[in-house]
C-alpha cells in the first residue's frame, strides 16, 4: 500500500514538473508583460501621475468619476466605439459565414479562395492602414472620373460619415479572412450523412444549411464572435493609420482616445489608466454576455 502510495505521488510530482517545464516560459513572459502592468496600471489609475514625475498624489476614484461625466471627448468616442462594435461584429461574422458557406460548395477551387480570403491577414494593420489611406485620397476620385462609378468621388476621410464606412471596408477587409477560415473548418467538420439524409427528406440546400450545420457550428460562432468583439473594441492601428480619430475627433474610438490623453497632448498617465480600465470593463462585460448567450444556443443546438 505504501508503495502504491509513494509510486502515485512520485507520478504527480512528475507531472507537476512537466507542466510547469512546458508552461513556465510562456507563464513568465504573460505575468511580467501582462499581469504585472495591468495591476500596475490599475494602481496608477487612482494618482495624478504625469508619467515623469517621481511625486504624485492618491485621487480615488476622480479620475473614474471624471471621464464618465465630464470628458465630452471620452464619452463620444465610448458612444462611436459601440457604433463601431456592433457594424463589424455583424458584418464581418455574417460576410465571413456567407463565404465559408460559398468556398465549401466549391471543391476544386477551395484552396484558392482560401489562400486569396487570408491574404489581408498576412500585411501589417498599420501598413495596411496607409495602402488604403492612399485609395481613399487618390484612386477613388480616379476611378470615378474615369468610369460610371461617379459616387467612388466622395470625401471618403474627410466626411465624418463616409470616414466612419471607410473604417468599416478596411477592417472587414482585414478580418474577414481569417473569419472565414474558422467558419471553413467548422463546416467541413459538420457530418455528410446528416446533410444527405436532409436532401433525401426533401430539403435544399439553403434548408439544410439553417437546420443542420448552422446548429452543429455554434461553438465556432461563439469563438468568431468573441474575437471580433474583443478585435473592435481595442482596434487602434488601422483607425491611427486611416484617419488618425478624424475628421476632427468623429472617429477616435475609446483605444485612440486613450493613447491621445497619454502620449499626444495632455500626458496624463494616471487619468489615461482609468480610462483603459474602463474600456477594460465594456470588454468584459460585452464578452462575458455574448458567450454566456452564444454558448446557451450552442448546448441547445
Amino acid at each position: 500500500m505504501k508503495t502504491l502510495l509513494i509510486n502515485k505521488k512520485n507520478f504527480f510530482l512528475k507531472n507537476v514538473l512537466s507542466y510547469l517545464l512546458f508552461l513556465g516560459p510562456a507563464l513568465i513572459f504573460y505575468i511580467t508583460f501582462l499581469l504585472i502592468p495591468v495591476i500596475v496600471g490599475m494602481g496608477y489609475s487612482l494618482t495624478d501621475w504625469n508619467g515623469l514625475n517621481p511625486n504624485y498624489n492618491f485621487v480615488g476614484l476622480e479620475n473614474f468619476i471624471e471621464a464618465v461625466t465630464e470628458d465630452k471627448h471620452f464619452l463620444n468616442s465610448i458612444f462611436f466605439t459601440m457604433k463601431y462594435v456592433v457594424v463589424i461584429v455583424v458584418l464581418q461574422n455574417v460576410i465571413a459565414l456567407l463565404f465559408a458557406a460559398l468556398i465549401c460548395s466549391r471543391c476544386r477551387t477551395k484552396s484558392f479562395f482560401k489562400v486569396m480570403y487570408f491574404m489581408p491577414n498576412m500585411i501589417s494593420l498599420i501598413i495596411g492602414s496607409y495602402v488604403w489611406q492612399f485609395i481613399f485620397k487618390k484612386v477613388t476620385w480616379e476611378i470615378a472620373d474615369k468610369t460610371i462609378f461617379t459616387f467612388l468621388g466622395q470625401a471618403w476621410l474627410g466626411n465624418p460619415n463616409m470616414a466612419f464606412w471607410a473604417i468599416v471596408i478596411v477592417s472587414l477587409w482585414t478580418g474577414v479572412g481569417y473569419t472565414t477560415i474558422i467558419y471553413i473548418a467548422a463546416i467541413e467538420g459538420v457530418p455528410q450523412a446528416l446533410k444527405e439524409a436532409s436532401w433525401i427528406d426533401g430539403a435544399g440546400k439553403v434548408v439544410t444549411f439553417f437546420r443542420i450545420t448552422l446548429p452543429m457550428i455554434m461553438y465556432a460562432i461563439t469563438i468568431n464572435l468573441f474575437l471580433t468583439l474583443n478585435g473592435a473594441f481595442k482596434n487602434f492601428d488601422q483607425i491611427y493609420g486611416l484617419t488618425g480619430g478624424g475628421p476632427g475627433r468623429a472617429t477616435q474610438v475609446m483605444s485612440l482616445n486613450i493613447y491621445e490623453e497619454a502620449f499626444s497632448n495632455f500626458f496624463r498617465y494616471g487619468y489615461a489608466n482609468a480610462k483603459a480600465i474602463i474600456l477594460f470593463l465594456f470588454v468584459l462585460i460585452v464578452t462575458l454576455i455574448q458567450i454566456r448567450m452564444t454558448k446557451r444556443k450552442e448546448v441547445n443546438g
